[in-house]
């Protein structure tokens, strides 16, 4: 019982946040400078012209009336179709996703790869040397332009040493090796960035473990404080870090469309620059409320998977409130 109200309630914040968020993307891209019919049409079109156009794309109508179309077609899966070439936008956003989603999943399991033993190295040895050392670079890192970061990357990794191609992209069907070479430097940037950002949450998380008294029974018995921090601490630290996870993908994705425009990777954000550049207004629309309607589908995902990490949380507390116990 317990549970299905919580994977109620947890609906009902998923519809509520996506119409809120819905709301605010139309909101905001009709907001923006500009007049797709003159970007269409050209500075020399009368305005006799402009509004017969206005007309046949649709925006002489009321702005609830626009809105209201839009979502339903979305509630349908119909995203609209591009004021510039006519195409449906969920036939442009599909060679892109896969692009994207390549570079954060990779992003992310990068950044996991470093953080978790860094941070529990941060932990262990937070009053030596290592621990100081890893504290102070994670700082460091975040404080370093994702920007910044991959061109020092691409000066030192490709015009320098002539490892790895310095832009493009080429797909994994077309050339593995070539698809992988690409992707190795975007990838070692994004994950660099948020391994910074999550060293710091995994270092407290595992610092709370070292303070609880299964932890000092374990090493009393004769346990390394490795040992004992992997066998009682890693399930109630991973619930701290599924959390902060949950709340970086927003971050995370934003740095893939920077790091995407330093790399000129085809993916998500570049085509989202581009439609905003172009005032393609249905496109720009199409490729928000897709990143948005990720984000709160992981969020989500975020959520019940508490109840396969500790199935406590079952029982309707919330994230933390069990941990150590």
């Amino acid at each position: 019982m317990q549970l299905a109200l919580r994977v109620a309630r947890r609906t009902g914040v998923f519809v509520v946040s996506l119409l809120g968020a819905s709301l605010l993307i139309f909101g905001m891209t009709k907001a923006l400078p500009g007049d797709v019919a003159q970007v269409l049409l050209g500075t020399d079109a009368t305005p006799e012209a402009l509004a017969v156009l206005r007309a046949q794309l649709g925006l002489d109508r009321p702005m609830v009336e626009q809105y209201l179309s839009w979502l339903g077609g979305i509630l349908v899966g119909d995203f609209g179709h591009s004021h510039l070439n006519g195409q449906p936008v969920l036939a442009l956003l599909a060679p892109r996703i896969a692009v994207t989603l390549w570079l954060v999943l990779f992003g992310l399991i990068g950044s996991l790869l470093i953080a978790v033993p860094a941070g529990m190295v941060a932990a262990l040895k937070r009053r030596s040397w290592p621990g100081v050392t890893i504290s102070a670079a994670a700082q460091v890192g975040m404080a370093v332009p994702v920007f910044w970061g991959g061109i020092m990357l691409v000066l030192v990794f490709a015009v320098w040493l002539h490892w790895l191609p310095a832009n493009g992209y080429v797909p994994l069907s077309r050339n593995p090796g070539q698809w992988a070479a690409h992707l190795v430097l975007p990838v070692v940037t994004l994950a660099l960035v948020q391994a910074a950002v999550l060293i710091r949450y995994v270092r407290s998380a595992f610092i709370e473990v070292l303070n609880e008294d299964y932890y000092r029974t374990a090493r009393s018995i004769g346990w390394t404080p490795m040992r004992a921090l992997f066998r009682h601490g890693v399930r109630n630290a991973a619930i701290s870090l599924v959390t902060i996870l949950g709340l970086q993908l927003s971050s995370v994705l934003v740095g893939a469309i920077v790091v995407e425009s330093v790399f000129t990777l085809p993916g998500l954000g570049s085509m989202l620059l581009t439609a905003v550049n172009q005032r393609d207004l249905l496109v720009v629309q199409g490729t928000v409320m897709f990143l948005v309607l990720a984000v709160l589908a992981i969020s989500a995902l975020v959520d019940f998977s508490y109840l396969l990490i500790d199935p406590r949380q079952a029982a309707g507390g919330s994230p933390g409130e069990n941990q150590g116990q």
